[in-house]
């Protein structure tokens, strides 16, 4: 998800066209397909491939394509083995941008993001760059049915959670430090809450408004070509984007 962790990002994800969801369930695919090889193909053993099943659940994946890639990726016939690359640079205007990818030709994907940054008035940096202006959390989204945030505050710091907010009045909000964002989604799942997503995200410290019509559009196609790209898994970045109607 890029930017920071805001609502109508998420709700644009489901409302994908069935081509973007497609997109969604590659790249999903690919990091079950890391996390299997990584730590077997077992949930009930594998934390993280728990949290990737949930997050293809939430994502409309269905169970069966789900179980065909575990099965394919505990299998010796798998030929594909995927390298983590994180790259970071500046957008227009000074934009701090982190994009993580899982790609099996790392020459291809650092000519794909490179492009990117200098097509669209970026440019592409040093690892470190960055990254030393956003700080990891679990970030936990919530559908709020008329729920008592008072209740719901009390449960999510017995989980380990540091945070919560309900601006939105169709989600709470809730983040937690990334080692407990598993147990503080399967413990709000145990009470009945429902869960839309859960993930751990590079969220700014700081964030830049961009005032050019011709800025604001260079983001916009940065960030659209980044994120069509099947080997980049998460775009983040620190501009203050204008809310969508």
């Amino acid at each position: 998800m890029s930017g920071h962790s805001k609502w109508n990002n998420i709700k644009r994800k489901k409302e994908a066209t069935d081509a973007v969801k497609a997109k969604i369930f590659t790249k999903i695919g690919r990091e079950i397909t890391v996390c299997v090889k990584e730590g077997g193909p077992d949930p009930s053993s594998n934390a993280k491939l728990r949290d990737l099943i949930a997050k293809a659940k939430s994502n409309n994946v269905p169970n069966d394509n789900i179980d065909r890639v575990i099965k394919k990726a505990a299998g010796e016939g798998d030929k594909n083995n995927y390298e983590t690359i994180v790259y970071e640079g500046y957008g227009p205007n000074g934009v701090a941008v982190i994009v993580e990818c899982l790609t099996d030709n790392k020459n291809r994907t650092a000519a794909d993001v490179r492009h990117y940054f200098d097509k669209y008035g970026g440019n592409l940096g040093t690892p470190g760059c960055v990254s030393f202006l956003f700080r990891e959390k679990g970030i936990l989204v919530l559908e709020n049915t008329g729920l008592d945030e008072d209740q719901v505050l009390e449960d999510c710091f017995e989980l380990d959670a540091d945070d919560m907010t309900a601006d939105d009045e169709e989600v709470i909000e809730v983040s937690c430090a990334p080692a407990a964002l598993s147990g503080l989604r399967e413990g709000l799942t145990e009470k009945g809450y429902h869960v839309l997503s859960a993930e751990v995200m590079q969220l700014p410290a700081t964030y830049t408004t961009l005032e050019e019509e011709e800025s604001i559009k260079k983001m916009h196609l940065l960030l659209e070509h980044l994120e069509d790209n099947d080997d980049v898994q998460n775009v983040y970045h620190n501009w203050n984007m204008p809310e969508e109607d």
